[in-house]
């Protein structure tokens, strides 16, 4: 449905006939670590996230995974999975 409250016009998975069904019945703006962020938007004067709700939650954990600004770090050895390998071996394919 179409959000009433706080990002009107927007699509919203928790707006119900009844109102917003999320915690505390509307989105909550971002913070501080949202900043720079291409998921911002400005909506009745404040700053909220396109993508999530309640951004501080996401970032409880660590990283938020919608962060656009944030980089996330791959590992660059390579994991051998050893049961995969002997059998490999096994099969004289190495």
């Amino acid at each position: 449905m179409v959000c009433q409250t706080v990002k009107k016009g927007e699509e919203c998975f928790f707006m119900q006939s009844q109102g917003c069904s999320y915690n505390g019945g509307s989105c909550y703006p971002i913070v501080e670590q949202c900043n720079g962020c291409n998921k911002i938007k400005d909506y009745t004067g404040s700053q909220y996230c396109t993508s999530y709700p309640q951004p501080e939650n996401k970032w409880k954990g660590g990283k938020c995974n919608f962060a656009t600004h944030v980089k996330h770090e791959t590992r660059k050895d390579k994991v051998v999975n050893a049961l995969k390998a002997s059998k490999r071996k096994a099969a004289g394919k190495m």
